[in-house]
């Protein structure tokens, strides 16, 4: 058995993931947000590269029936409805409407995994449901993997600490599960940090998070099992 992780994306091609199982983590905080538009009734999420790409593929449809999302540098883009805090992705903003989100590093990483079956998306907010069918993944075909989006293009802590607590759990009870580097690496991380929140408020993203008054982004983020979901992206679509 085989379970790998990629600390960023940069470097995977669809050829290294053409059917394969992969679990994608941005934990601060786009797939954290894509759970919580899911869980509020969101028909579903569209990420997409850019912010032009977004604004493009929502320019002829009906007006009522889409949310444009997202950040740059943490911040709200411009022009768009809702920004990629988590809190935002309530009823009343997103039920029965379609979100185009467009983030930093979280919706780049999920694009970059198309071709890859299934596209699960991770986050504390449903970490055992996800870890649940990580472990089903990882005995029945005997390969899983896990890409964290990363920060700037470097590994963000609290995205290999999820990893890290993913391969705990996936492998408990499996014999002979080979882990690449970064999956050792993670699940180092795992047992260093005593709690969600521990990893996320000393991570380079929390600190930022809390600079700009967004801790209750932080905090909603670390809340572990909040949802028992598990969003699954096909056809550019996540559901």
């Amino acid at each position: 058995m085989k379970l790998d992780v990629y600390f960023t994306p940069l470097g995977l091609t669809a050829g290294d993931l053409a059917g394969r199982g992969v679990i994608v983590i941005d934990v601060l905080r786009a797939t954290t947000t894509i759970v919580a538009a899911l869980a509020s009734g969101a028909r579903g999420v569209v990420p997409t590269a850019t912010s032009e790409d977004a604004v493009k593929m929502t320019a002829n449809l009906e007006r009522d029936g889409f949310v444009l999302a997202g950040e740059r540098k943490y911040l709200p883009i411009p022009g768009f409805t809702l920004g990629n805090s988590p809190r935002e992705m309530t009823p009343e903003e997103v039920s029965g409407k379609t979100v185009y989100l467009s983030t930093t590093n979280g919706t780049p990483a999920l694009v970059a995994a198309q071709g890859a079956d299934p596209v699960l998306v991770g986050a504390a907010v449903n970490f055992a449901a996800v870890a649940e069918r990580a472990a089903t993944l990882l005995r029945d075909r005997g390969d899983l993997v896990i890409i964290c989006a990363g920060r700037e293009k470097q590994i963000a802590l609290e995205d290999a600490y999820t990893a890290g607590r993913i391969v705990r759990s996936a492998r408990k009870g499996l014999r002979k599960v080979v882990l690449n580097d970064s999956a050792d690496i993670a699940l180092g991380l795992a047992q260093r940090y005593r709690s969600w929140v521990d990893a996320f408020t000393s991570s380079d993203a929390g600190r930022a998070l809390q600079a700009l008054g967004m801790e209750q982004d932080v905090q909603f983020c670390a809340a572990v099992d909040k949802y028992d979901l598990v969003p699954t992206y096909s056809d550019r679509l996540i559901t």
